[in-house]
């Protein structure tokens, strides 16, 4: 059995850099390690993208731009600090508010539009309608409540958590 695609490519090599051609005309270039700086930073990754890359617009879209937004995500160590000050507490707030949304679901009749409990409802009920119509009840018991916690607790382990990417990079030294 060949493992071919029905669009081929070609390979063109120019000096330090390759390019990988598609058959829709797109062209991907593929960096010799030589021609890259010592010492990789945003900087000389931006500066290399700007230069490599043609000015190519779709529909009033520069792909240079998004391009030069897309290294510029690297954020400093300071961005990162205040990005787990806001963060950290939302994502807690969230989880907690899912949790008393998974106790409030074993209580069908209350009257979640009433002062203690529309605490929960209010902020939680926009994500859960259409997780509800992706996922619907099983055997009668909604389980988007559980889902979403889990979705929740994840992200806060993976952004703000012990190991989380966000305080990985606020201990990051310049």
């Amino acid at each position: 059995m060949q493992d071919r695609s029905s669009y081929p490519t070609k390979r063109i090599v120019n000096g330090g850099s390759r390019v990988l051609q598609c058959s829709a005309g797109t062209k991907f270039s593929m960096l010799d390690a030589s021609t890259l700086p010592t010492s990789l930073n945003s900087d000389a990754v931006l500066n290399t993208l700007t230069h490599s890359t043609p000015e190519t617009t779709t529909h009033g879209f520069n792909l240079n731009d998004f391009a030069t937004k897309l290294v510029l995500a690297d954020l400093d160590p300071a961005t990162a600090k205040l990005a787990i000050g806001f963060l950290g507490p939302f994502l807690s707030a969230f989880g907690f508010l899912f949790i008393l949304r998974i106790v409030m679901s074993w209580y069908p009749k209350l009257p979640v539009g009433k002062f203690p409990y529309v605490i929960a409802y209010a902020p939680t009920e926009p994500l859960l309608i259409p997780t509800r119509k992706v996922i619907p009840p099983l055997a009668g018991v909604d389980v988007t409540p559980v889902v979403w916690f889990g979705l929740v607790s994840f992200l806060n382990e993976i952004l703000v958590g012990p190991q989380g990417l966000l305080v990985l990079l606020s201990q990051q030294v310049n």
